[in-house]
């Protein structure tokens, strides 16, 4: 289990992502155009850190575990395991030969 410090963290974080992603996609635009780059540039600058969305980390839904991460599941390879064991993941089954 990751510390609930970093669980609330991430989960701040991912909250000023979507809070500020409409304004980062209009910056990253005027990026494009030679005119306008020094205003997008400093525009950019000026937004907090954590708006930038390569700071989030993929965490388990289930206990915040950070590394061994599943997309499919959203789940930790140590939670994946135990709960398809459990048999509480539909259509997973011990692979068997």
């Amino acid at each position: 289990m990751a510390k609930k410090s970093k669980i609330a963290a991430d989960q701040r974080r991912r909250e000023v992502v979507a809070r500020y992603a409409e304004r980062r996609a209009e910056l990253k635009e005027k990026l494009r155009h030679p005119e306008t780059r020094e205003e997008a540039l400093r525009g950019l600058q000026k937004l907090p850190r954590d708006a930038s969305p390569t700071r989030l980390r993929n965490r388990d839904v289930v206990d915040g575990r950070p590394r061994a991460f599943n997309r499919k599941f959203g789940l930790s390879r140590v939670r994946l395991r135990e709960m398809a064991h459990r048999g509480e993941l539909p259509g997973v089954s011990k692979a068997s030969w």
